[in-house]
This record gives structure tokens, sequence and C-alpha cells, in this order.
């Protein structure tokens, strides 16, 4: 029975699409896997209902909203929206009374959603500001302008920022999928069907945004025969005309990814490089109607603006690069200006590649790395300033007038108080604490013990550490420590929200430096000991309790597997595993064995597409004493080379020589056939390292003792103690004069999953 009130089909889903399909929970967001995926830092803060004030930036259709409405869907905070076009300072002013009511009453936190907060004008904002500072409210604004530019700096220093980007062609299409599968909120209860080229225009044209989608689908099934709604189970076709017309934009031949986007790309490059500005200007044209990505077009004409007009007009690269700012900050359609702008100045501007000559310069320096001349070398090198106190260490005599020290008492080692703010001058010197902070975290965390018994940094003769705490300041470690680790993170590319592991990351050194470069994304660390993570996490007290890594007791060297990983870490794959010097201490059994054990571990913890970047020093490859008493301590050339030839034969064991134990021999080719038979693309590059390295008795010690060296047990019966005793006594008196040059090589190892 029906009547006047009653509406023919009735039942369909009722509202926007767009408003209907938004996600509900963390697991129905589509895109955005760079913030919210497994293990990110904002789905960590969001799952643990640790939310920090906020602001989302991006273009409309990315899920700015939506997440907004997760997190209310998800936190036991109560919850309050505005809208900046629609509210004011009333609206604000009740907001906060309301939310401060709850805290002082009830103990409960407010989280306020503000939409387009960047339509408030600065006394808006301004208004909001105190709350946000004192707790009384959890901020999260959203904004599709830039909040550096658009958005009070007082609110912008007090949130963290997330850019969202926008949607993938592939989420575009999944957000279809699951919209015409889903019977309750989308047409699941119907078959649509589309022409062949229909739903993949209308993903190409919407461009990244999820509403325009879900606007252009919801008019085009529903203008689509039969009638609406038809009844269920019925089959709706969508034409390629509906599609362009639903969406207001005819179809265009441009594949992104494919020839047509690199041969597009190549015909703008070379019009600008042959100084063309009309054909320069109708590729970029193309470019921009078909969708590229402005941020890719810029970066290539910063290139060109260095490679091609460089010293010709050198005012080039600041225009682009002043051009490309001015993008970020207005958008399209407006950005259109300074996009062509950049294209006119180059196409028009007088060309030269005279940058290129740089690398002619690096190839001089591959062949032959001089000496600094005598009269520009260093003259703060006062021998007189190593007087000022037993073991003190002075810091005018090390590069940069500084060196990895300890000031604080032992119990006290690790302990953070002061911490620069990103502000004035304060800014400006930041990194240069927190680096040092971090180089002096290596040192005394990679002498192993961190117990806090003893002396362990003190300058007494009892000092159990004293030695070799000292070798490592003396020797200009600090140094060596940066140089490690940027090879290792230089081998491949790391993008804000990866997910990095550090095996044996005991000493800190990478550590940090993987927690600098993947803010958004996980670092997690493993250390043999309880003591170990304790004292790295002193290091990292300074830091917000989501940002802090990841640290879990696992023994060394071994490699959880994913299952295990994801009860230590927030996610069981990772997308980098960075390490260096793992097996320094030797090995538990066949270097190869161990190396392919290893290689298994690491490829189950790897994302598809992820690698592993290890740096190792072979003692094959170690410095020989017959060098260091020719070159360092002026020995006959005579006994050197029969010290050469039996160092030679230890390594080299033969007929009657056992040599020294397999583990000491390995070699590149036993690492990369390891890595190459776990699935791994390897290589595996050398690298020469050196340092001023300070000798001590007890090293000479433990080198010429006969009966617990296999070393000196070798040496000797080759030599005759004659000659042995000899070769110990020079080195012995040329160590007491301070510290030499010590040698030797490294592999670097990079393994691809592809």
């Amino acid at each position: 029975m029906s009547d006047l009130f009653t509406v023919e089909g009735a039942g369909a889903p009722e509202g926007p699409l767009a408003d209907r399909m938004r996600p509900q929970t963390l697991d129905d967001v589509i895109g955005q896997d760079h913030i919210v995926g497994p293990g990110r830092l904002l789905r960590r803060a969001i799952q643990a209902d640790r939310l920090s004030s906020v602001i989302f930036y991006g273009p409309p259709g990315t899920g700015k909203t939506s997440l907004a409405r997760v997190i209310a869907n998800t936190t036991r905070a109560n919850f309050e929206s505005l809208n900046a076009v629609l509210t004011g300072i009333k609206d604000i002013r009740e907001a906060i009374d309301r939310s401060d009511e709850r805290r002082r009453l009830y103990g409960r936190r407010t989280i306020l959603f503000v939409d387009e907060v960047h339509r408030w004008n600065k006394a808006q904002q301004d208004a909001l500001l105190p709350w946000v500072e004192n707790g009384t409210v959890i901020l999260i604004g959203a904004t599709t302008e830039n909040p550096f530019f658009e958005v009070n700096r007082a609110l912008v220093s007090r949130s963290r920022i997330f850019q969202l980007k926008p949607l993938t062609p592939e989420n575009l299409r999944q957000t279809a999928a699951r919209t015409l599968a889903d019977a309750k909120r989308g047409y699941g209860r119907w078959r649509v069907v589309f022409e062949e080229g229909a739903l993949e225009h209308l993903v190409e044209v919407a461009g990244g945004d999820a509403r325009s989608l879900l606007n252009a689908l919801e008019l085009a099934v529903e203008t689509s025969p039969p009638s609406w709604p038809p009844p269920e189970g019925a089959e709706i076709l969508v034409s390629l005309e509906a599609a362009e017309e639903s969406i207001q934009r005819r179809a265009v031949l441009y594949d992104r990814d494919g020839d047509y986007h690199f041969d597009t790309i190549s015909a703008f490059i070379k019009s600008v490089r042959g100084s063309d500005p009309d054909a320069a200007l109708y590729w970029l044209a193309k470019m921009v109607r078909a969708g590229e990505d402005p941020a890719f077009i810029f970066r290539r004409m910063i290139i060109l603006a260095g490679e091609d007009v460089g010293m010709a007009d050198p005012y080039a690269l600041s225009v682009v690069v002043s051009c490309a700012e001015a993008f970020d900050r207005i958008g399209f359609p407006e950005g259109n200006f300074p996009l062509a702008q950049a294209c006119l100045y180059l196409a028009t501007a007088p060309k030269s590649n005279s940058a290129m000559t740089f690398f002619d310069a690096m190839k001089e320096v591959e062949k032959e790395d001089a000496e600094v001349p005598n009269h520009l070398r260093d003259a703060s090198r006062d021998a007189e300033g190593f007087g000022h106190g037993d073991g003190y260490i002075y810091p005018h005599a090390y590069r940069d007038h500084w060196a990895a020290q300890q000031y604080l008492p032992a119990v006290l080692r690790g302990k953070t108080f002061y911490t620069p703010s990103a502000v004035g001058y304060e800014g400006r010197i930041r990194e240069e604490v927190l680096r040092k902070r971090e180089i002096q975290a290596a040192v005394i965390l990679g002498d192993g013990d961190v117990s806090g018994g003893g002396e362990f940094l003190s300058w007494s003769a009892s000092s159990k550490g004293r030695e070799g705490w000292f070798k490592r300041l003396e020797s200009g470690r600090s140094a060596l420590l940066l140089a490690d680790r940027d090879r290792v993170f230089g081998q491949t590319t790391i993008t804000r929200h990866d997910r990095v592991l550090i095996p044996s990351a005991g000493d800190g050194l990478l550590l940090w430096e993987s927690l600098r470069r993947t803010p958004e994304g996980l670092t997690a660390g493993l250390v043999e000991t309880q003591a170990a993570r304790d004292a790295l996490l002193r290091f990292a007290a300074i830091l917000d309790e989501a940002e802090k890594p990841e640290i879990a007791v696992y023994p060394a060297p071994a490699l959880p597997p994913p299952e295990e990983a994801e009860t230590l870490f927030s996610a069981g794959v990772f997308d980098h595993i960075f390490i260096r010097e793992t097996w320094r201490r030797g090995f538990a059994g066949e270097a190869e064995q161990v190396f392919r054990d290893y290689a298994r571990g690491a490829w189950n913890l790897l994302a598809a597409g992820g690698d592993i970047s290890l740096l190792q020093s072979p003692p094959l490859l170690g410095e020989r004493l017959s060098r260091v008493i020719l070159e360092e301590c002026g020995a006959p050339p005579e006994l050197a080379e029969k010290l050469r030839k039996a160092e030679e034969r230890f390594f080299s064991p033969g007929a009657g020589n056992a040599g020294p134990p397999r583990w000491l021999t390995w070699d590149a080719e036993v690492l990369q056939r390891s890595f190459g038979e776990a699935g791994f693309t390897v290589t595996v590059t050398p690298a020469e390292q050196q340092e001023e390295r300070l000798i001590s008795k007890r090293d000479i010690s433990a080198w010429f003792d006969k009966d617990r060296s296999s070393w000196g047990a070798s040496v000797c019966g080759s030599l005759g103690d004659g000659d042995f005793n000899r070769i110990r006594e020079i080195l012995t008196e040329r160590a007491a004069h301070g510290p030499l040059i010590w040698k030797w090589k490294s592999f670097l190892l990079l393994g691809k999953k592809l």
C-alpha cells in the first residue's frame, strides 16, 4: 500500500555517495600508507590513543576529513568538529568552554577537528592557540593550503604536519571497486558494467581525488539506463560518453608511467635546451593538461638550470627554485604562472654546460689524493695543549676543534639535560648539538660496557676501559664513524615514511640517523642486552613517546623471523636493513654458513622492493704489521719483507700450515655468493679505510703472545725468536710516541629484494 508520502524506489542509499563511502576504521583507509600504514607513526599514535595536535595538509579528496572521522571513531577522547568557513570566535569559545569543563570535572580529553583551518583569520587562530598550548584541546586541522604559509606560525610549531598525497590510480580503482561491491552504502545491489575505457577515464581524470571520482561515479551510474533506482540485481551499463559527461572532460591519451610520459618530458627538455620557447610551452601545456605532477616538471627544470644553463646565467637556478616554491604555496590554477615563467626563463636564457667540468676534477681526485701544502695545514695543533691534565683530550687538536669526549660522571653517561628548540639561533645550532651527542653515544656505547660499574671513562691506571676509550678519542674516531654511517646509508634511497631495521644497534650510530631520516616511519633496533637497550633509551629521552625508536633485546647477530618481529615491533616487515660491523668479534661457525643464514633471515624480514645495506671489514684485508713497521716505524726493509712473507703464509695456509681459523679468511666472493643464493640482487664494493690509531702495550702483548695468538705463533715460527722480538721492540718504541696511521679495507654490500 502506498500514499502521498511514499517515495518510489525507497530503500536506495541516501546522502551523497562520497559521504556514504567514507572509511570508518584505519583498515578502511585507502592510500596514505606512508602515514597510516602498518608501523607508521600516525597509525601507532591513533591506535594507542596518544595523539598530539596535528595538521593534515593535502589536495582535496585525499582523505583529510575521513582521517579525522576515523580518529573520532577510535579515540576515547571527546570529539568536537568545526568548519572554519562557517564558524567564528564565538563558536571557538563555546567549544573551548565545553572542553575545559570536561577536563576539570571529568578528566576527559577533547579532540577539536577544524576543517579548512586556513580559512580562519589570524585573530581566530590566535583565539585557539592558548588552549592548544595548555592541553585543553588536541587540535586536528585540515587544510588544502601550505600550513607553513597560511596557518599561524605558533599554531604550526605546536603541531605535527602530515602531508597527504593524491591517491594513485590503483588507490582510485580500489575505491571504485569497493563502492561497486558495497550493498549497504554503494551499488552492490546492482550489477554495474562499464563500457571499455569508461571507468579508466574516471580514474585518470579524477587526478588522485577520491571525492571527485565518487561524485562522477555517482552521476554516471544514476543517470545511466534504466531509470534510478532500478530493481535489485538489474544491470546498469555506463558508457564512455556518460563517463566523459559525468566528469566534464574528454578522454586524453597520456600514460604517466609509460613511453608517452618519457617521450613528452624528453621533447620538453630538448626544446628548452634548444632555446625554442614556443615548443617548450606546447610540451609543458601537454603535460599539465594530462595531469603530470608539477613537482616532477620543476625537478627536471632545476636540473636543466644547473646542467644546461649553468654559469651562462647563474640566476637561472634561483629563478626556477623560486618559481617552484611559489607553486608550492599557491597550487593550481594560479600556479600555472610560475610554471610558465620558469619554462620561458630557461628557454630564453643563454646556455652553458661548464658545470660538467666538476666531474673532471673528480677524476683527478680519484687518480691522486694530493696532500695539503704545509702552509695551508691547521696551525691550531699545539702540542702544549695536551698537558691540560692526565687523560684530557684537547679539543683544539682536532678537526672542528672538537673530539668525542665524556664529561659527565660515569653513572650519568647517556643522560641528556639540554634540548635546543627549533626556533631562532637555537634552530641553527640544533643539528650540530644533536650530531655531536650522537657521535659521543656511538663512541661510548660502542665500547660495549654499558653496565655503569667501574671507572669506565676515568684516566686512572686501574681503569679496565681506559685504553680502549682513549684509543677511540686519540684516533679521531668520530670522523671514521661518520664516514661509515654515510657509506651505509648512501647506498640506497630512504623516504620519510620507510620502516627501517638496525640489527646490532648497540652503539646507536645507525639508529639515530635512521630516526632522523624516517620521522613518519619506523626505526627498530636489535641489541644484545637489556643494559644496552636502557642506555639507548636514555639518549632518546628527549623525544616524544611516539617518535622514539623501538628497541628490542635479541641475541646477536641473529635475526628474528617475521612472526616474532611482529611481537617485538609495530611491524613485522621492513623497507631497509642497515648493518655496520656486526661480526667484528668473529663468527660462531663457518663464515659462509653464517652469512647464508643471515641473508635468508634478512630476505624474510624485507618487504618487496626492500634492501639490505651492510658494511663489514674482513680480517683477510686488515692492516698488516709488515706495512706498519716499514712505513710508520722506519724498520729496515729486509726485516719488513720477512714479516710480510710470514704474514702472507699465515693468511694462506698450505701444506703443514693450519693458518688462521676459517672464519678469518672470508672475502667478497663469499659475501656475494651467500646473499645471492638467498635471492638478493647483490653488489659488493670495496672501501679503503684508515685512521690515526694509538697502539697500546696491551695490544702488542696480545699480538706477540705465542701461546694465545695464532698470528703470533705462526709468525714466530716463520721468523724465529730473534727477528720476532726485534719487530716487537720496534713497534713498542714507535707506539710510545703517539698514534700512527692504520689502514684496512671494508666491503659494502647492497642486496635488493626485487
